[in-house]
């Protein structure tokens, strides 16, 4: 009986709380991705490729929803399948990652935040940019 206690010390966490983990993560990506549909500040790509990630460890069901849906289903299969962004997207991405440098710039007072944005910035650009188009 000693040894079977010790043998199940080592072991790892349940699959039913990891599971959850996944679950409530894919849900609550799923729900920033939707908004973030609708508001142009919240990004949506970024949380629907999570809420995919996620809902194929922790719900198949959201999971399959995520791949058929009309709208998010093929940019998440282009992603899987080649990498590829949509042109509409990288367009989008772009100027608005402008517009919220351009408001950056001008509503703060010292050079620093914008001149590290703008690198940040340029680097998510030239990533996107150079994905392919789908």
């Amino acid at each position: 009986m000693a040894e079977r206690k010790a043998a199940s010390s080592g072991t790892p966490e349940p699959p039913q709380r990891r599971n959850l983990f996944y679950l409530v993560l894919a849900y609550l990506s799923t729900g920033l991705g939707i908004v973030g549909a609708f508001l142009p500040l919240l990004p949506t790509t970024p949380f629907l490729l999570l809420a995919a990630w996620s809902a194929a460890k922790g719900s198949p069901s959201l999971h399959r929803w995520l791949y058929e849906h009309p709208h998010f289903g093929s940019a998440l299969i282009a992603w899987e399948q080649h990498g590829a962004v949509s042109v509409a997207a990288k367009w989008v991405a772009c100027i608005f990652m402008t517009l919220s440098w351009l408001i950056m710039l001008f509503q703060t007072s010292g050079p620093l935040v914008p001149v590290l944005t703008g690198i940040l910035f340029i680097l998510v650009a030239t990533f996107l940019l150079t994905r392919p188009s789908m």
